[in-house]
């Protein structure tokens, strides 16, 4: 049964209109204005890490990013105030990461250097996909997203498997290597070793001298070849399995559930049944 809550004040529903949506052109025009402070800013938090641009921009820089937050923080707040279900909205994923992108710069005036925090506002160009109508792109994802819940329960007893077998291999070594080599100082030091080793990263700062040492070395990087294929194989098998026609979506938001992706001609919010049109 369709849901149905009292309309929002036109003030609110056009602020609504032009800030969660991308049909309009004021909405797509805000939206991309949006997307280039984002970009902006991020490469301000950068350059305010290379040690020449700091030193002969630093003023501009800090003065910019807090334009960009002021910005930020004005934007968020009529998110807020524009929503029928503020709360609602500021527990979703973008919610989230809309509060995350502003939360730093207030933390540097108490805890100096949390500004580089502000990194996290690259998440927010995943927007993108909504606003050049690529919601196709983001429904692959989903794709992808849902395969790995499929596979969760086999990929977590994978990863157990794998965390028993480092910790007997790193012990093994420990027992091998401990009297002879200083760098197998313990049974942690050498599970470290062995996490290195088997997943074929091989960083070089631990490694075994003696004989049988190098012969266990050589069967956990053989095996490391065996640990990449599997998860991959299982999430290639959910993926074949899972994979589905994606549909001609809009960018509508719903004003209940924030959910988009609403197929071009409904009426009704397809995840929690609100009326779309008012």
């Amino acid at each position: 049964m369709a849901k149905y809550t009292e309309p929002l004040s036109p003030w609110r529903e056009k602020v609504y209109e032009i800030i969660f949506e991308a049909d309009t052109r004021e909405g797509k025009l805000f939206d991309v204005v949006l997307l280039w402070m984002i970009v902006a800013s991020v490469l301000v938090v950068m350059l305010e890490t290379v040690d020449s641009a700091a030193e002969r921009f630093g003023n501009l820089l800090y003065w910019l990013e807090w334009v960009f937050t002021i910005f930020f923080t004005i934007e968020y707040v009529m998110r807020l105030v524009s929503t029928r279900r503020p709360l609602r909205y500021a527990f979703s994923f973008f919610g989230i990461i809309d509060f995350l992108a502003i939360l730093p710069s207030y933390l540097r005036l108490f805890l100096p250097g949390t500004q580089y925090f502000l990194m996290i506002r690259v998440l927010r160009l995943f927007r993108i996909f909504r606003i050049f109508k690529l919601v196709h792109f983001l429904n692959e994802g989903a794709i992808i997203t849902d395969a790995l819940k499929r596979s969760r329960a086999k990929i977590t007893v994978f990863l157990v498997f794998i965390i028993l077998m480092v910790t007997v291999v790193g012990s093994f070594m420990y027992v091998i290597e401990g009297n002879v080599n200083p760098k197998f100082s313990s049974i942690p030091a050498s599970i470290y070793w062995g996490i290195v080793t088997l997943t074929t990263v091989g960083f070089g700062d631990i490694y075994p001298i003696t004989p049988l040492g190098r012969f266990l070395a050589a069967l956990v990087m053989i095996m490391g070849y065996g640990v990449i294929a599997v998860p991959t194989g299982i999430v290639t098998a959910e993926l074949a399995s899972g994979a589905k026609e994606v549909d001609d979506c809009t960018t509508q938001v719903c004003h209940n559930c924030h959910q988009e992706g609403h197929d071009s001609d409904a009426e009704f919010c397809k995840y929690c049944g609100e009326l779309l049109n008012e």
